[in-house]
């Protein structure tokens, strides 16, 4: 069968269809050979990939060709470009272009005519949201229902007159906040806001359905899937004050502290280079394909750089003052030695990113190489950060990037190396600032939401400027693969948003609980590392029979993420929380 990202070859009318395919059937009318050539339009600058070859007098070709973005299709006589046209074909139907010689012009045309209808291909995502949509109402009403119901038993409301016996435990909840030596509540959006990151991580990792919108973008751009893992980075910085604030609060010294950082950063890294880089299925452990870098690995190293920040550069107490002309500042004043070493680090990732000379490559390349950039550098995918890694890991990375397919590239990039780990950092920085607002500001909720605005207006607007809002055109194109500063700036808007929308919504409304994303959230290492080695077996997942639409593979999507959901939250009644 034949892809329009493959080679020319004929197939027929019959051909069975896939996912995210459509049969073209090309019939030449003229007298001559005709060759079709076609390209993405979500590959940047890319050269014409030919398509097929018809004969003249009357015969036909038919292709396959790929649904998920719109396709450029150049038909050529003799060097001649006969005509262009651009469409976007829908998944599983069938096409036809007559090449013809026009007798009122004299001038060739390609006449367009659809013999079958594509497919409704978001059906199955629209009735799985509906599914969802249900569902999420009945368990927000339940409780409503039953709290109404529990008002006609008179005995419990005429006997049990104390805080523990009501059935709404707000007064209990105000209690244990007025007591002094109350332990601390935990913030519930930040949990909820980590395991609805986590939740969509595990989904994507299942396939999404196989929508190309929830798999990773084939080089700029951002899909869903290119949205979670700065959400966990993130919400990693924000972690790291709160945590770091308990263990100073309990007078640990510098010695402990780096010893338990130390710890940690050693077990994620071995989970990520030991456990999740291999499984059953890829038959002998072979050093020789055996990856470095990892998801992981960078959530480790990020976590180690964050945590030494705040080891060094803390304050047990905030001395904030009513006078000072920074007051408003004061969480980014106080922390000035960290914004040095952050600052630093992302100069560090310019210099090398935009300085840094690349055999046989351009200063500051970006592209994905392959056929992207007319052809002009073909083994320059990711620049400067593709060659650190290939210098550092050799073959040691990731073989399949995101860009293989579309790009056509032939080597090895990683999207996990060592250049987007700074940035990496960055992001979680970020994260880190959130924590501190919270900290310095806590219970002026006001205050909070609106630095909350502010960063994600800032940075939004950063990113706005850098990517000139554009996909492709801009100074720093928005790459999840590369982890660019746009990239950056562009999630921690968005972070800064979706963490104070549910810190509004939870924490100060108490209109919602969290529920369900609160139990993976509280279980994140579990969850991630439990679908990572076991997420590919059944129950979780099964051999699909119907390739041809996406029903049984959203069906299988969500079914694996939530049976993950589902052992959260058993976990979760069980007290049981997964530590490192």
């Amino acid at each position: 069968m034949k892809t329009a990202s493959s080679s020319g070859q004929h197939v027929s009318s019959e051909t069975s269809l896939k996912m995210d395919q459509a049969l073209l059937t090309l019939h030449n009318q003229l007298t001559e050979d005709v060759r079709v050539f076609y390209r993405s339009d979500f590959c940047y600058k890319c050269l014409y990939q030919h398509l097929a070859s018809v004969k003249p007098n009357s015969s036909n070709a038919s292709v396959v060709i790929s649904t998920k973005f719109t396709l450029t299709i150049q038909v050529e006589m003799r060097n001649e470009t006969l005509c262009r046209w651009s469409e976007t074909y829908g998944e599983g139907g069938l096409y036809s272009v007559w090449i013809l010689l026009s007798e009122a012009d004299s001038k060739v045309h390609c006449v367009h005519s659809v013999e079958r209808s594509p497919n409704i291909t978001y059906l199955p995502i629209l009735v799985a949201a509906l599914l969802l949509a249900v569902i999420a109402l009945l368990f927000s009403v339940a409780p409503h229902v039953l709290r109404c119901c529990s008002r006609f038993n008179f005995i419990q409301t005429a006997c049990c007159r104390s805080p523990e016996c009501s059935v709404n435990n707000e007064g209990s909840h105000e209690s244990e906040h007025s007591t002094t030596n109350a332990k601390p509540t935990r913030l519930r959006s930040l949990d909820t806001f980590r395991g609805f990151s986590l939740t969509v991580m595990v989904f994507v990792n299942y396939g999404g359905g196989g929508y190309w919108f929830f798999q990773h973008a084939p080089w700029n751009g951002l899909t869903v899937a290119d949205l979670v893992m700065p959400w966990f980075v993130f919400i990693i910085g924000t972690s790291v004050v709160f945590a770091f604030k308990s263990l100073q609060r309990r007078g640990l010294s510098y010695l402990q502290l780096l010893r338990k950082v130390t710890w940690r950063t050693a077990v994620l890294l071995l989970l990520g280079f030991c456990f999740l880089n291999y499984s059953p299925k890829d038959g002998p452990l072979s050093c020789s394909w055996l990856r470095i870098p990892g998801v992981l690995q960078r959530l480790g190293f990020t976590y180690f750089v964050l945590s030494l920040l705040q080891t060094f550069w803390s304050h047990k107490e905030i001395p904030l003052t009513s006078y000072h002309l920074w007051n408003s500042f004061q969480d980014l004043v106080l922390y000035w030695p960290q914004w040095v070493v952050i600052l630093l680090l992302e100069t560090l990732w310019l210099c090398l990113t935009f300085q840094m000379p690349v055999p046989n490559c351009p200063k500051g390349y970006l592209g994905a190489g392959g056929i992207g950039d007319n052809g002009l550098y073909p083994n320059c995918t990711g620049g400067a950060a593709g060659y650190i890694d290939r210098l550092v890991f050799g073959d040691n990375m990731y073989r399949y990037p995101t860009c293989r397919e579309l790009y056509r590239t032939t080597i090895p990039f990683d999207p996990e190396g060592i250049l987007g780990t700074i940035n990496s950092i960055v992001m979680g920085f970020l994260g880190m600032q959130a924590g501190k607002i919270i900290i310095f500001y806590k219970e002026r909720n006001s205050h909070i939401l609106c630095r909350f605005l502010v960063w994600a207006i800032i940075l939004g607007i950063s990113a706005a400027i850098l990517t000139k809002c554009t996909r492709d055109g801009g100074f720093i194109p928005v790459n999840k693969n590369l982890w660019s500063l746009s990239y950056v700036t562009c999630m921690g808007s968005f972070s800064f948003l979706l963490l104070g929308a549910m810190y509004f919504v939870i924490d100060i409304k108490h209109w919602w609980g969290g529920q369900p994303f609160l139990y993976p959230g509280m279980n994140s290492i579990l969850v991630y590392v439990g679908h990572s080695l076991l997420g590919f077996y059944f129950p979780f997942s099964w051999e699909m029979r119907f390739q041809q639409s996406h029903w049984e593979w959203l069906l299988q999507s969500l079914w694996g993420t939530s049976l993950w959901v589902v052992i959260a939250y058993l976990l979760y009644r069980k007290s049981f929380f997964l530590k490192i």
